[in-house]
């Protein structure tokens, strides 16, 4: 737990130089290229904090796993509706389309559950999601596509990760189930994604 928790801190710590370093940036003639490259560094970075933290706190502790989860389906949603407006693919514009419905539904099941379980939800998206959505926000047109669907690899894998460890080891027992029947959805949503960034995927229904 010790080690996990020391990357993790490493990993915060890249991603606040990441983001100083986009806004110390000064305006170039390829300052979109830049800040796109910057921009996914700095995704790559959430994506290993993701990842640590899924895998530790998220799988035993119920007030981790809710917060957790809720802002995961909070991301997926903003991100999906940025994704119908400025994915330059059909299938991009469908996947977020289904993200948002599918997240929106996870969202709306998981919702009494906590309650039940005595705990609250978040309201709004942590810094690391925020980070995010302004990287999506700020990615250029002919960049969009591949970000949104980088963002999405990592993002559910993180998802799947603590679904399942959640639902192996955690102490509630209607969270517990809530995150099992959640694990193939998110498989199906992983599987996607990487279909879609290999151009093999027809647009989602």
């Amino acid at each position: 737990m010790k080690s996990a928790m020391l990357v993790a801190a490493a990993a915060a710590t890249a991603l606040s130089l990441a983001a100083c370093q986009k806004t110390d940036s000064q305006p170039t003639a390829d300052a979109g290229t830049t800040n796109d490259a910057v921009n996914a560094a700095q995704d790559a970075t959430s994506a290993a904090v993701g990842a640590v933290s899924a895998s530790t706190m998220g799988q035993v502790s119920t007030d981790a796993f809710v917060t957790n989860a809720a802002i995961s389906d909070m991301y997926e949603i903003e991100a999906g509706r940025i994704a119908q407006q400025k994915g330059q693919s059909a299938d991009v514009k469908a996947f977020g389309k289904m993200m948002v419905t599918d997240h929106t539904a996870m969202s709306n099941a998981m919702k009494p559950l906590i309650v039940a379980a005595g705990k609250t939800a978040p309201t709004g998206l942590d810094e690391r999601r925020k980070g995010l959505i302004d990287n999506l926000n700020a990615a250029s047109p002919a960049d969009f596509d591949r970000t949104y669907l980088a963002q999405q690899e990592a993002a559910h894998s993180e998802a799947l990760t603590l679904m399942q460890g959640y639902a192996d080891n955690g102490d509630d027992a209607g969270l517990k189930g809530a995150a099992a029947k959640a694990v193939p959805k998110i498989q199906a949503h992983l599987d996607q994604v990487k279909k879609l960034q290999s151009g093999a995927a027809p647009a989602a229904k």
